[in-house]
């Protein structure tokens, strides 16, 4: 109760206008939450004292540049970690320990140039594992050592070279390798080995010339593969041969002349999409096309360069092939 004659003042404007800036803290975390989402701007710390009930932590699209060991500390359920499209350039090695259930981890546009090489090696629980957007030159077979459960590995827009032989090998439970917008210009003859389960192969956007006979051998669970922009003047005789599931098949705008196509068993179709390559349209190109009856994508930049007599026609009218996908015994 205010004493008599006291009466109560309302603070100035100038200081109801400074104090929630000077209380506030960016993000501040709620007691007995499960789930942290935070993408303030202006947030340059970690934030502290969430409650070890957290399942999922959203920390994006702020200026947070640098990562301490103890972030996780006291988040032993944590099973989702959301870091995208902030500054980090590094992540301590002993990061992801205090937190053994993870099993989505997304980096996706920060500034990473390599990890460390235990910075998995406490996540055998992972599945989702994204690092698209960094600055990554080489890939480190000890990052792979620790998660035969993982399932989706996201490397595109980095800067790779190279895929080193065997470095996906434990992965044994891979599902899905995206590896486009790098600068790969080969493949290694078992840069995918031990990739049995793997169904879904990008590497849309790179520099391949060339690549080994039996670069998917390793591979035979592939149903998509994304080959387009590319620099592709060849493909070896029976490249495709192994891959007997395959639906999906991209090879537009390289510098192919002639294909030979996957084997299909009986009943199933393939979606094909091999616009944008100079065609040789004589009878090696046009057989097999007509043998498989793909469904050709994209048909208006799909354009024969040879014989004179047909260059610069659509390919699907240098000859009579089928339009629908019907089965081959």
């Amino acid at each position: 109760m205010m004493p008599p004659g006291r009466i109560l003042l309302p603070p100035p404007p100038l200081l109801l206008a400074l104090l929630p800036l000077g209380l506030a803290v960016p993000c501040s975390p709620q007691p007995n939450v499960t789930r942290f989402v935070c993408a303030e701007p202006t947030l340059s710390t970690f934030p502290a004292g969430l409650p070890p009930t957290t399942l999922a932590v959203s920390v994006e699209f702020t200026a947070l540049a640098v990562l301490l060991p103890t972030a996780l500390a006291g988040l032993p359920q944590l099973q989702e970690l959301h870091l995208s499209s902030n500054r980090l350039a590094t992540l301590p090695e002993a990061l992801l320990r205090p937190a053994p259930a993870l099993r989505v981890l997304d980096l996706t546009d920060n500034l990473l140039a390599d990890l460390p090489a235990g910075v998995f090696a406490g996540t055998g629980s992972l599945r989702h594992l994204v690092l698209r957007g960094n600055r990554l030159r080489e890939l480190r077979p000890a990052w792979f050592r620790h998660l035969p459960q993982l399932q989706w590995l996201d490397l595109a827009a980095n800067a790779l070279a190279e895929v080193p032989p065997e470095v996906f090998h434990p992965l044994r439970s891979l599902r899905s390798l995206d590896l486009s917008h790098n600068r790969l210009e080969s493949l290694a003859p078992n840069a995918l080995a031990g990739l049995r389960a793997l169904e879904r192969l990008d590497l849309e956007g790179n520099r391949l010339g060339t690549l080994p006979p039996a670069a998917f051998a390793p591979a035979p669970a592939l149903r998509l593969l994304f080959l387009q922009d590319n620099e592709l003047r060849e493909l070896p005789a029976g490249i495709f041969g192994p891959l007997r599931r395959l639906r999906v098949l991209d090879l537009a705008r390289n510098r192919l002349r002639t294909l030979e196509l996957p084997p299909r068993p009986p009943g199933s179709a393939l979606d094909l999409d091999v616009s944008g390559n100079p065609w040789a349209c004589e009878c090696p190109l046009l057989a097999p096309l007509r043998r498989a009856a793909p469904r050709l994508a994209a048909t208006r930049d799909t354009l024969c360069a040879s014989p004179a007599s047909h260059r610069g026609r659509e390919v699907s009218a240098a000859g009579p092939i089928p339009t629908l996908p019907v089965p081959i015994p």
